[in-house]
């Protein structure tokens, strides 16, 4: 079996994620801050050991200032409905996931104004037109670090200071670089970032986060039970509690723990080392064969270790079916970004994507590379 399909989710996990997850539910798996019991508090420290180590992560400087979710959809949703109302202006970009835009096009019906800044076909922004997008009405900036579709990596740091400079709320989807690059929540002026456990995080799916910085209030996204200030019917105003209603993902919580754990013991400059040689190998390996058509940037230390092409003859689809029955198993349509397919030329074919991580071999790149001259042979005879 072939994995390589690691952009939507990673698979394997490190052992060590597997076995937290096994100990917190055979052992010890109670409900977090609702008791004073020993099980209980045992939970309730695992989940501030995680809180802490991502936040050691990504230079948050206040481990309570993040929101455990349960997935980075779910974060950019709560990040989206919280700052925006009636007669605010956003700016948004052109290689946006669904994530994005779905909640945007809920709040134009509100009278929420969108703007899109374009990008160009490897996927950059366009500072300039991004900065002539900005109104007196404008509130928030929100956009990718890195794209799903062609691992675009975007010089966040930059765009943190236009928004910065002109008072722009700066929301931040890490979904496909947390793990993979360095992320520094003050120096690239992030104000709200979400990010996701089961990608390059290496944790199990169902478990996500949201930072919010000090200085930016948000409304709560739901209400009810935090096991703070029960004999109040009013939702605690404080972090993270004033958004952590209901039982958290206790397994979920310290199997993320874990999976940040197995990041900080190998490197994360090593696994991205590892992840963007891989990706090097099968773009220069197809950029060989006459009949692939790449898609984004060529230089894979500048991106995700993802890769996007097409076979000249076949719908992405089809390529996908083959590989599966090579028992190789990667992603293939628009990957839930369907504005970016307008400016590569694939809006009625969708791409083929490969991405890679830490567990991935070259032995496996080989494998599809091979599946793919095979399969374009067979229409060549």
């Amino acid at each position: 079996m072939v994995y390589i399909d690691n952009a939507a989710t990673s698979f394997p996990k490190p052992e060590s994620v597997y076995d937290s997850v096994l100990d917190c539910m055979k052992r010890y798996c109670a409900n977090p801050g609702r008791g004073s019991h020993k099980l209980s508090l045992e939970c309730e420290m695992k989940i501030l050991d995680t809180r802490q180590s991502i936040s050691e992560l990504f230079n948050i400087d206040n481990m309570m200032n993040l929101i455990f979710t349960n997935n980075t959809t779910e974060g950019l949703n709560m990040a989206i409905k919280g700052v925006l109302k009636s007669g605010d202006h956003v700016i948004t970009t052109s290689i946006e996931h669904n994530s994005v835009y779905r909640p945007l096009r809920k709040l134009t019906e509100i009278g929420v104004e969108v703007s899109i800044v374009s990008v160009d076909e490897k996927g950059y922004v366009n500072l300039q037109e991004l900065q002539k997008n900005i109104k007196t009405n404008s509130k928030a900036l929100i956009i990718n670090h890195g794209s799903n579709v062609l691992g675009t990596v975007q010089d966040i740091e930059e765009i943190g200071s236009i928004a910065k400079k002109n008072n722009l709320v700066f929301i931040v989807d890490v979904a496909q670089t947390a793990g993979v690059f360095n992320i520094d929540v003050k120096k690239m002026n992030i104000d709200i970032m979400a990010f996701p456990g089961h990608k390059c995080l290496y944790g199990p799916q169902g478990i996500g986060g949201l930072y919010v910085s000090e200085s930016i209030k948000i409304d709560t996204f739901k209400e009810g039970g935090t096991g703070s200030n029960s004999n109040i019917m009013e939702q605690p105003d404080f972090m993270p509690d004033k958004f952590e209603s209901g039982t958290l993902n206790t397994p979920g919580i310290v199997g993320l723990g874990a999976g940040v754990n197995f990041i900080t013991s190998v490197g994360l400059n090593e696994i991205r080392r590892h992840d963007q040689e891989l990706a090097l190998y099968l773009t220069s390996e197809l950029q060989k064969l006459p009949y692939i058509i790449m898609y984004g940037e060529d230089d894979c230390e500048k991106k995700c270790p993802v890769v996007s092409f097409n076979i000249d003859g076949y719908d992405s689809s089809e390529v996908g079916e083959f590989l599966n029955n090579k028992d190789i198993y990667l992603r293939t349509g628009y990957h839930c970004a369907p504005i970016i397919h307008n400016i590569i030329g694939t809006k009625n074919l969708g791409t083929v994507r490969a991405s890679f991580a830490y567990f991935n071999t070259i032995e496996d790149v080989e494998k599809l590379l091979s599946a793919v001259k095979e399969l374009y042979g067979q229409n060549s005879i």
